[in-house]
């Protein structure tokens, strides 16, 4: 069977999963599919260190994963970084191509098939807010990858991952609650806007807005200011083009 129909197939049942443990068994099923043996839903970092919504997926060899954690190569292993240079899909063979290779890199990708990961195809998937993101597929050392993979694991990927965040974070959507006027005093915080500057533009008073404001940080569970900012960015509730930098 081609990779379109088997990804169509996989990514629907992907849709319906309500668990980690259906989408891993889903993930499981599909790989023989394809000629592959081992997958990865992954954040990039340490989880470790990270908060609660950090979250990872795999059937990865044990003593890989180990190593992997071990050694702390969640934000420098040069998979997870060739995903920050690119928008789609990549082969692993192709990964000099996307960044420059250390030594110390070659010895990572070296040590990740001595334990029992062959060539690979990897799929960024990164939402603004939270840690930056991938999924992973491999074949077993030796066997050669079918040229639709990245086909495949587009599809497949993204909607993988896209599910374990929804079984993950079921309760994210209950968070976003704000009128269009919070909204408004938000943005125009988010622009680094004093109450007093927002009242001005907005044409209302400067006691009305700080209301707007608390009202907004209860809604949300934040703290302060910055906390507010944060969270509405990562909720969805204004735009990260729209944000003011601090210019370099």
């Amino acid at each position: 069977m081609d990779a379109w129909r088997i990804a169509i197939a996989v990514a629907d049942d992907m849709d319906r999963a309500s668990s980690l443990e259906e989408i891993r068994e889903i993930l499981t099923d599909a790989c023989p599919r394809m000629g592959l043996r081992y997958f990865a839903l992954t954040h990039h970092g340490s989880p470790a260190s990270a908060s609660g919504s950090f979250i990872r997926l795999h059937n990865y060899p044990d003593d890989w994963a180990s190593w992997f954690d071990a050694h702390d190569l969640g934000v420098s292993d040069p998979i997870h970084r060739a995903s920050h240079r690119t928008l789609g899909g990549f082969l692993w063979d192709d990964v000099p191509n996307i960044i420059p290779l250390t030594r110390h890199d070659r010895t990572i990708l070296a040590r990740a098939r001595d334990a029992g990961l062959g060539d690979g195809v990897t799929v960024p998937a990164h939402v603004p807010g939270e840690f930056r993101g991938s999924c992973s597929f491999a074949a077993q050392p030796g066997a050669a990858l079918r040229r639709d993979v990245i086909c495949f694991a587009e599809l497949v990927g993204i909607r993988a991952f896209q599910g374990m965040r929804r079984v993950a974070y079921p309760t994210r959507t209950a968070l976003a609650r704000l009128t269009d006027r919070q909204r408004e005093c938000l943005f125009w915080a988010s622009q680094g806007k004093t109450d007093w500057e927002i009242s001005m533009i907005l044409s209302i008073s400067r006691e009305t807005v700080i209301e707007h404001m608390r009202q907004a940080r209860r809604s949300l569970g934040a703290h302060c200011r910055t906390q507010l900012v944060g969270i509405a960015l990562r909720e969805g509730l204004i735009c990260f083009d729209g944000v003011s930098m601090p210019a370099r």
